[in-house]
């Protein structure tokens, strides 16, 4: 009988896969499912999940999905959940189609611009999805925090799916947790004279002046604390090592 019970539970999963344009679409719910098992504080745990035939279907199921979703008539948040989920669950997929490997640059650096995915039924890459669509799309500084690249010095993956009645919330979220609480976000020490950011708040400068004046102005905000008066902005070095769970 154990043999059976997997392969009824991927069918049942895929029956509830269907494409739809509400923001509560079913495949949210298994996405949000595989994200609580297996993303973890310190990353993702990769090899589980590879290891995990069904699993590993139901992912395929989801982007399949993604592929194929209309957005016609979605609001504003809804329509940024969609495209959050779909740039992280491809990338997901990806990783997990090609693991083991050590650096998402040993051999899927490529994929960033190479047109492999399609979501809501356009044939793109990473980069383009990133920069074409959500950046320059939406305006929001914030998903900076929650798309993931699958390396150790991203914002790290969030352990559930982006819904639009949560959008906000979760965003602010993300974004006060990289800054105040995670060294590869933010390191200071008081008399130091400098604060080291990621590299990521120097690639998308634009995005953080334009919500903020600036980069530091950008950080005090959701730090919620000033920095000292001539405090320099050092921008740390990028990891680009998987984000695997240690």
């Amino acid at each position: 009988m154990r043999s059976f019970l997997p392969l009824s539970l991927l069918a049942l999963t895929l029956l509830a896969l269907s494409p739809t344009n509400s923001s509560a679409a079913p495949w949210e719910s298994s996405y949000d499912k595989l994200l609580q098992k297996y993303v973890v504080k310190t990353g993702v745990r990769y090899a589980a999940w590879q290891a995990n035939k069904t699993d590993r279907r139901v992912l395929d199921a989801i982007v399949s999905k993604i592929a194929e979703a209309d957005l016609t008539g979605l609001s504003r948040d809804e329509k940024l959940a969609f495209y959050l989920n779909a740039y992280n669950a491809w990338i997901l997929k990806t990783m997990l189609d090609h693991y083991p490997v050590k650096s998402i640059k040993d051999t899927m650096y490529f994929v960033f611009r190479r047109d492999i995915i399609t979501v809501a039924g356009k044939k793109t890459n990473f980069h383009a999805l990133e920069n074409q669509v959500i950046r320059k799309q939406f305006k929001e500084s914030r998903i900076h925090f929650a798309l993931n690249c699958a390396s150790a010095s991203c914002p790290p993956l969030h352990h559930r799916a982006f819904t639009a009645k949560s959008l906000d919330e979760t965003l602010t979220k993300l974004t006060k947790e990289f800054i105040t609480n995670n060294s590869l976000g933010l390191r200071w020490q008081k008399g130091a004279g400098k604060v080291h950011v990621s590299k990521i708040f120097d690639w998308y400068k634009d995005d953080f002046k334009r919500e903020a004046g600036s980069i530091m102005a950008y950080l005090v905000k959701y730090r919620g604390t000033p920095f000292p008066a001539n405090t320099k902005l050092k921008f740390q070095d990028y990891d680009w090592s998987i984000n695997e769970a240690k």
